[in-house]
C-alpha cells in the first residue's frame, strides 16, 4: 500500500484545513517615507504605487493601511538638508519626529522608526567619516542621540539599521538611562550588503557617494557569520531580530528560526517588489499569485513579522478570501 497524500488535497476546503503555514494580515509591517516639505505625494518611479509623502499629506496613506488592517509602520525620513554628521536625523524638529508626534495624533498604528544615517547624510554612510572610512565608536554616539529623539517623539519601537558593532547595547542603555525601559528594539541583526537594495535607495536618496557598505554590511555568502550577528544583538537587549532582504535569504531566516527563540523579522526589500512589479506589468506573473508565494515562504521559513511595500495589497487580498 502506498500513502495516498493526494487525498488531502481535493479541494480548497480541506487544503485550508491542514495549511501549515498561513498568512495574516497582522504579520505586515508598512515602510512609508516621508520627505521634509509641503503638499508632497510622488510616486518612486523605482517602486511602482510606493510614494514620497510630506507630512501634511501623510494621514491619506495613514488612512489606506489601518483601512486594510496592518497594525504597523516602519518610518524612513529624507530632510531637506543633509551634512557630514545627519543632523537632521536626531534633531528634535526632523522630519521623522514631527512625522512620529503627527501620527500619534491622528492614528493608533504601532510606529517603528529607522535608525540609521544614510539618509541624512552628505556623503550616505550609514555613519560618521573619519580618515575616509565609517568610524564605528563614533556612530554609536550618533545612533543612540537618533533613537532618544525618536522615542521622546513617540515612537512605539526603534530599528537600528546601521550594522555598527555594538549599537544595540548603547542605544538599550540610553533609553533605560532615559526612563523608557519599556521601548522595544527591532535590530537589523543579519543585513547584508545586497544588491537588491537599489530602489530604496532612490526612494530616500541615501545611496553612498564614494565606496560601498561591504566594510559594515554583512557579506551575502556568509550565513554562520550571520548567527554570531544574531546572538550579539540579543545579548545586547535586542527584542526582535531581523534578517535582510528576505526572499533570497530564506536560509538565513530557517538557521535563524531554529537557533534562537526571539520574535524574527524579515525585510521583503525594495528590489524584491520591484522585480514583481516589473514582471507583472510586463504580463509574464501573475501578480497577487506571486505575491502571496513570496510572503507565505518568508512565513514558512520562520519570520514573525514580514515588512513588505507589499502589505496593503496583500492584505486587502487576504481579507477578500476571508
Amino acid at each position: 500500500m502506498f500513502k495516498r497524500t493526494r487525498r488531502l488535497r481535493r479541494n480548497e476546503n480541506i487544503r485550508s484545513l491542514v495549511r501549515e503555514t498561513k498568512l495574516s494580515k497582522e504579520d505586515f509591517i508598512y515602510p512609508i517615507f516621508i520627505k521634509d516639505g509641503e503638499n508632497i505625494k510622488e510616486e518612486v518611479q523605482s517602486l511602482p504605487g510606493i510614494y514620497r509623502y510630506s507630512i501634511d499629506r501623510l494621514e491619506e496613506i495613514l488612512e489606506e493601511v489601518e483601512r486594510a488592517g496592518i497594525k504597523g509602520v516602519l518610518l524612513f525620513g529624507i530632510p531637506k538638508e543633509k551634512d557630514n554628521c545627519g543632523k537632521d536625523a536626531y534633531y528634535d524638529d526632523g522630519v521623522v519626529q514631527r512625522a512620529v508626534r503627527k501620527i500619534k495624533e491622528v492614528s493608533k498604528l504601532y510606529v517603528i522608526t529607522d535608525i540609521c544615517m544614510c539618509e541624512y547624510t552628505d556623503h550616505g554612510h550609514c555613519g560618521i567619516i573619519v580618515d575616509g572610512e565609517v568610524d564605528n565608536d563614533k556612530t554609536l554616539e550618533y545612533l543612540e542621540k537618533i533613537a532618544l529623539s525618536h522615542v521622546k517623539s513617540g515612537a512605539d519601537m526603534v530599528a537600528p539599521s546601521d550594522m555598527m558593532d555594538g549599537r544595540v547595547k548603547r542605544i538599550r542603555e540610553a533609553l533605560d538611562r532615559e526612563g523608557y525601559m519599556n521601548i522595544p528594539i527591532m535590530a537589523y541583526s543579519a543585513k547584508y550588503a545586497s544588491a537588491f537594495y537599489g530602489p530604496f535607495r532612490q526612494a530616500a536618496d541615501s545611496a553612498p557617494k564614494f565606496g560601498d557598505r561591504k566594510s559594515y554590511q554583512m557579506d551575502p555568502a556568509n550565513i554562520r557569520e550571520a548567527m554570531i550577528e544574531i546572538a550579539a544583538d540579543i545579548e545586547e537587549g535586542a527584542d526582535i531580530v531581523m534578517v535582510k532582504p528576505a526572499l533570497s535569504y530564506l536560509d538565513v531566516i530557517r538557521w535563524t528560526r531554529d537557533r534562537f527563540d526571539v520574535p524574527i523579522a524579515a525585510y521583503n526589500v525594495s528590489g524584491e517588489y520591484a522585480m514583481v512589479k516589473a514582471a507583472a506589468k510586463l504580463g509574464y506573473i501573475d501578480e497577487m499569485k506571486i505575491v502571496m508565494e513570496i510572503l507565505t515562504s518568508i512565513k514558512r521559513a520562520g519570520a514573525d513579522i514580514i515588512i513588505t511595500y507589499h502589505a496593503i495589497e496583500a492584505a486587502k487580498y487576504i481579507g477578500g478570501r476571508q
